[in-house]
């Protein structure tokens, strides 16, 4: 194309501009000869840093100064955080492109020494001004910090850019400004790290504030983000077709799809800077997407849940449903196959994945100290936890690739999975090390029967079954006829069903899913 110049209007916050680069250097890639110039703007929102926005009068805090400058034709289009745009925007205003969304989730960081405080049962102050995170986090905490339900949380009000929040954390402890931990949006983080060319050099000074930090990612099934938190929105006038055109290689339709569907339930339960509920559209390798809502509405009322968005729809069950429920059989008891005072010495990497917490044998929680340790759901982590176990994250039970996914953020420094160590159950030994994980250590720290069949007779007559491991299912698929429905999670099962070749399968995010989908019987 032809030389042409957009300009391009911006926050001045390091993040607001290190975002609003990345966009103008995508934009130069697609279309070679154009020339986007980048113009910082103050918002009210960056100057009224001593009240939380819910206390300040207005609205559109970040957005109504550059939304001046794009209707009198001082710059040609603008790039936001999606979260602050209110619901309704100006009419000559067009979304022009949002494109592919940054990871969803929050990011707690905690003081070098936070670890030793818990263990200690000291108190912590946590900053956040997000009355949806005030909402989420202390119940969540409670369990996820390492003996957490025996220390107080305080929230206090916490407003400025990422480095004057982060820069708290190193504060000595006594000073008026130090805090113990601070929440933050994990994708504004991830785009600062992600820069290494600008002038304000993100990476170079995420490097120095994230030194000796102690991170929880909080998962998105027990803090889904503020709707639409991730993604960028690039608006410009809606006349003004040139610059649409330009823009709209920029373009995710999932990313809209998803965010559109979050900023409905703004709509409907009462947006704003106000709200105390997050809702995050979770897409899942060929299951579609999970909207989780966690949180209350404008009216009080708690909208906990999430709804499965299939992506390919799924016909309700026909006729008669006999439901068989595998998720139900009793847990067999682990039996251990390596001491806990063993594990210390056969551990090779300073990050382990704790495939479920059964697989930290008993008194080994010390094999962890000092270590990266990942789990599978939050129900595995509050257990690490309550044994004394810094636990980073988990994979929101999404399976092996589902965690290998998660721990390849840059922001986290973590190792490749292939570099990890895993602790598993015998049984899934073979499984772990194949795929994104092939090549880490696996350690069979217990053996467990997974092959109960609760109420056997039941599963004879059974129209659908829901198996709950591969081993349930070897056991049971012959006591069942070939018109079965049969189901199960994502993940390794799900796989090996398929493998199997069985006719009529389905695979659910989650077990309640497949009991809601058998509710509905024609």
């Amino acid at each position: 194309m032809s030389n042409k110049t957009l300009r391009l209007g911006t926050r001045r916050s390091a993040l607001a501009w290190v975002q609003s680069s990345q966009v103008a250097a995508a934009l130069r890639a697609a279309h070679p000869g154009l020339e986007v110039e980048l113009v910082g703007i103050e918002t009210r929102g960056d100057r009224v840093l001593d009240k939380p926005l819910s206390q300040i009068e207005g609205k559109e805090f970040f957005t109504a100064e550059l939304d001046h400058q794009l209707a009198d034709g001082s710059v040609d289009f603008t790039v936001h955080s999606l979260k602050d745009l209110s619901l309704e925007r100006p009419r000559e205003f067009v979304l022009a492109a949002v494109p592919r969304r940054a990871n969803p989730r929050d990011i707690a960081l905690f003081a070098p020494d936070v670890p030793q405080r818990l263990a200690a049962g000291a108190g912590l102050v946590i900053g956040t001004s997000s009355p949806r995170r005030a909402e989420l986090l202390p119940p969540f905490l409670a369990q996820a910090l390492p003996f957490g339900a025996r220390n107080a949380l305080t929230l206090v009000n916490l407003r400025g850019n990422v480095d004057s929040r982060l820069r708290r954390l190193h504060e000595p402890r006594g000073a008026e400004r130090h805090l113990d931990g601070v929440v933050l949006a994990l994708a504004g983080l991830s785009r600062l790290y992600a820069d290494t060319s600008t002038e304000r050099e993100g990476r170079k000074l995420l490097d120095s504030l994230l030194r000796d930090l102690n991170l929880m990612v909080l998962p998105l099934t027990d803090s889904p983000g503020a709707p639409g938190q991730g993604a960028l929105a690039i608006e410009c006038r809606a006349n003004d077709a040139a610059t649409r055109e330009l823009l709209a290689v920029l373009e995710d339709p999932a990313t809209r799809g998803a965010i559109t569907l979050e900023r409905q339930l703004l709509a409907e339960h009462g947006g704003g800077c106000h709200q105390r509920f997050g809702a995050t559209l979770q897409w899942l390798p060929g299951l579609g997407g999970l909207l989780r809502t966690g949180g209350r509405s404008g009216s009080n009322v708690d909208i906990t849940g999430e709804r499965w968005l299939p992506e390919v729809v799924v016909a309700d069950p026909a006729g008669a449903v006999r439901a068989w429920d595998g998720s139900h059989a009793p847990k067999s008891d682990a039996r251990y196959l390596v001491a806990g005072a063993q594990l210390s010495a056969q551990l090779h990497s300073d990050a382990v994945f704790v495939a479920h917490s059964r697989a930290l044998p008993p008194d080994a929680a010390s094999a962890l100290a000092g270590k990266v340790v990942w789990t599978s759901g939050s129900s595995s982590w509050f257990r690490l936890a309550a044994q004394g176990v810094w636990v980073q994250g988990c994979s929101e039970a999404m399976g092996a690739e589902g965690a290998a996914l998660l721990v390849a953020e840059p922001l986290l420094r973590l190792p490749a999975p292939a570099r990890w160590s895993v602790l598993t159950h015998a049984a899934a030994v073979d499984p772990w090390a194949q795929g994104a994980w092939k090549g880490s250590q696996v350690i069979a720290t217990y053996a467990v029967d997974e092959s109960a069949l609760p109420d056997e007779p039941a599963l004879r007559a059974a129209t659908h079954v829901y198996w709950s491991s591969t081993a349930q299912f070897e056991r049971g698929r012959g006591l069942v006829g070939a018109t079965t429905h049969h189901a199960s999670g994502p993940g390794k099962t799900a796989e090996h069903i398929r493998a199997a070749g069985v006719r009529h399968f389905q695979a659910f995010p989650t077990v309640a899913e497949w009991r809601k989908w058998t509710a509905r019987a024609r």
